[in-house]
C-alpha cells in the first residue's frame, strides 16, 4: 500500500494542509506567506464580486441539476423498454458526457451560441430576435446550463440500471387493479428507483458547485459579460492565478468546501422523507 499512501500523502492530503494555511496568510505565489488571521475570510464576506460568483453559482446548480436530472431520467425510463437498436441509442445518448466536459467542446459550445451562429438563425426563425448568447449577459449563463444538460448521459445510465431492478410483477399487479401509467410510475418506479435518485442527485449537484472549465472557456477566459458566468471557481482562479492572491483563493477554496459539506449534509438529512429502502437492506 506505500504506493498509494506516498501518493495520497503528496498529491491530496499535503496540498489540502498547505491550503488550509495559506487561507490564514497573505500569499502571492513568490514570497514568503505572512499570517494574517481571519483577514481573507471577512474580506471574502465583503467582496461584491464573491457575492455575485455565489449567486452566480447558486442559480447555475439550482436550474442545471433537476432539468438535466429530469431529462436523464426520461430518456432511461424509454431505453428501459425493449426495442431494437438498443444498445446503438444508448452508446449515443451516453457519449456527450465522455466529450462534454472537454476544452474542445466548450469552444464549439461558444461558437454554437455567438452572434449569427447556429443557435441565433435558429431563434429568428420562430420570431425570437434575442442575438448571440454568449455576450447577452441575460442568457449566457443559459448556454452553460444547455451544455451541462447535453451531458446527461452519466447519470441516465445509473437510472437506467435503477429501472431495471424494479420487479415487473409489481407492474402487473398494478395493472390489475386498474393503475394507469401516471400512477404507476408515482408509486412504483419513484420510491423503488428513490435510492438511486438520491445518488444522483449528491453526485450532480457536487458536480455542478464544481463548474470551471466550460464557464471559463465559454466566455472567453472572462467569466462575463458583466460577470454573468463569473462562477465561484471561475472567480477563485482569477483570485489566485491571475492577481497572485493564492491566500485569498485558498480561503475561497476552503468556504467552498465548507459550503458543499453543509449541502450535502442536507440531502442526506432530507432522504428519511423521500428515499425508500428495502426493509433487509436498512
Amino acid at each position: 500500500m506505500s504506493p498509494w499512501i506516498a501518493g495520497f500523502l503528496l498529491l491530496t492530503a499535503g496540498p489540502m494542509a498547505a491550503s488550509l494555511y495559506f487561507a490564514f496568510t497573505e500569499y502571492n505565489l513568490f514570497d514568503s506567506p505572512k499570517w494574517i488571521g481571519l483577514d481573507n475570510f471577512t474580506e471574502m464576506l465583503d467582496d461584491p464580486r464573491w457575492r455575485t460568483s455565489v449567486e452566480v453559482t447558486a442559480k447555475y446548480v439550482v436550474i442545471g441539476t433537476p432539468i438535466k436530472l429530469l431529462l436523464a431520467l426520461g430518456v432511461a425510463m424509454l431505453l428501459a423498454q425493449s426495442r431494437r437498436g438498443q444498445g446503438f441509442y444508448r452508446a449515443a445518448f451516453y457519449a456527450p458526457s465522455l466529450v462534454g466536459a472537454s476544452v474542445s467542446v466548450a469552444i464549439v459550445w461558444r461558437a454554437l451560441f455567438s452572434d449569427d451562429a447556429v443557435v441565433d438563425r435558429t431563434q429568428s426563425l420562430f420570431g425570437m430576435d434575442v442575438g448571440g448568447w454568449i455576450g447577452d449577459p441575460t442568457w449566457v449563463l443559459y448556454s452553460l446550463v444547455a451544455l451541462t444538460v447535453w451531458q446527461f448521459g452519466a447519470p441516465m445510465v445509473i437510472f437506467l440500471a435503477g429501472l431495471k431492478q424494479v420487479p415487473r410483477e409489481l407492474y402487473e399487479a398494478a395493472e390489475v387493479d386498474g393503475a394507469g401509467p401516471w400512477r404507476r410510475f408515482w408509486n412504483i418506479t419513484l420510491p423503488m428507483i428513490s435510492p438511486v435518485m438520491f445518488f444522483n442527485v449528491l453526485l450532480e449537484t457536487i458536480h455542478s458547485f464544481q463548474i470551471f472549465g466550460s464557464a471559463y472557456v465559454v466566455s472567453n477566459s472572462t467569466c462575463g459579460p458583466a460577470d454573468a458566468t463569473l462562477v465561484y471557481t471561475c472567480y477563485l482562479y482569477q483570485q489566485g492565478f491571475e492577481n497572485s492572491r493564492m491566500g485569498f483563493a485558498s480561503a475561497m477554496a476552503w468556504m467552498l468546501l465548507i459550503a458543499v459539506g453543509l449541502v450535502t449534509a442536507v440531502l442526506f438529512w432530507s432522504q428519511r422523507r423521500w428515499v425508500h429502502y428495502e426493509e433487509a437492506a436498512r
